[in-house]
């Protein structure tokens, strides 16, 4: 079992960061079809796996049968997901952004952290309008950093594009803001991964005026990958229900419900 980071342009090096070997057979010979049993226990998986533009990490079993002439090799993937938990209280993000004596807004995010399957909600508030815009939208940007030192590579990818405006807006104007995430393909946020990348994620705020010309203010979120705990917890709560309804003797003695079941609730 391998866990490895690769550099694209460091094809030479792979950077192992699990490497476990059981032997599975003694030395002999294999006439017939026979099977092997093997089991890696509490393996430490301290990565998420990821594929960007410039690095990957993956996880993989690699089963060798080792011949006289040439050996057969097999490989198979396993992707592994990090789970995180936050508190659900965490700080909102307010900022200004303005031109002098032309352009004063602010904008508000409900939260710095998201799990991948949140919603960001905000608005947009505008103090000072003496521009004409005629369009605003907001970017997700994932900016990929590989490299240490001088040998830095920074890789941008507009994941996303979201109109909130289209049109001039004018002084005193508030407008409101909701992006799902679940629509997009998105990782956790990455920090020096084994020394050897980062994955950030910012919001864009884009301005476009008539005379095309572009005013923008980046912010980082964090991003996180939520377990699904509560849902399996309610699932066994309904399963326990269900098992003491089907367990009531007489129907005359079972509680009066509006049409749904206790396999609907489970459902649910």
């Amino acid at each position: 079992m391998l866990g490895i980071a690769e550099l694209y342009y460091d094809r030479g090096n792979h950077h192992e960061f699990v490497s476990l070997v059981k032997d599975l057979a003694r030395p002999g010979e294999i006439s017939q079809t026979q099977s092997f049993d093997f089991e890696f226990t509490h393996v430490e998986k301290p990565y998420e796996s990821y594929t960007g533009q410039n690095v990957k990490l993956r996880y993989f079993l690699r089963a060798t049968l080792s011949r006289r002439l040439n050996d057969v090799v097999k490989e198979m993937d396993i992707v592994v997901h990090t789970l995180s938990t936050y508190p659900e209280l965490n700080s909102s993000i307010k900022m200004e952004v303005g031109i002098e004596d032309c352009l004063h807004i602010e904008f508000e995010y409900n939260k710095s952290k998201y799990h991948l399957k949140d919603v960001i909600v905000g608005k947009i508030y505008f103090l000072l309008v003496r521009i004409k815009i005629k369009h605003m939208e907001i970017d997700i940007i994932k900016r990929e950093t590989t490299g240490t030192g001088p040998n830095v590579y920074h890789e941008n990818d507009t994941i996303a594009k979201y109109e909130i405006m289209d049109g001039a807006p004018v002084r005193g104007e508030s407008i409101p803001i909701r992006l799902f995430l679940a629509g997009y393909e998105l990782t956790p946020t990455m920090r020096d991964i084994n020394k050897k990348f980062s994955v950030r994620y910012y919001l864009n705020l884009v301005l476009i005026d008539e005379e095309e010309r572009r005013y923008f203010k980046q912010q980082e979120v964090v991003l996180w990958r939520k377990g699904d705990i509560v849902r399996k917890s309610m699932s066994h709560q309904a399963a326990i229900a269900s098992q003491r309804f089907e367990g009531t003797s007489h129907p005359e003695c079972r509680p009066q419900h509006s049409g749904a079941t206790a396999g609907d609730q489970e459902k649910e």
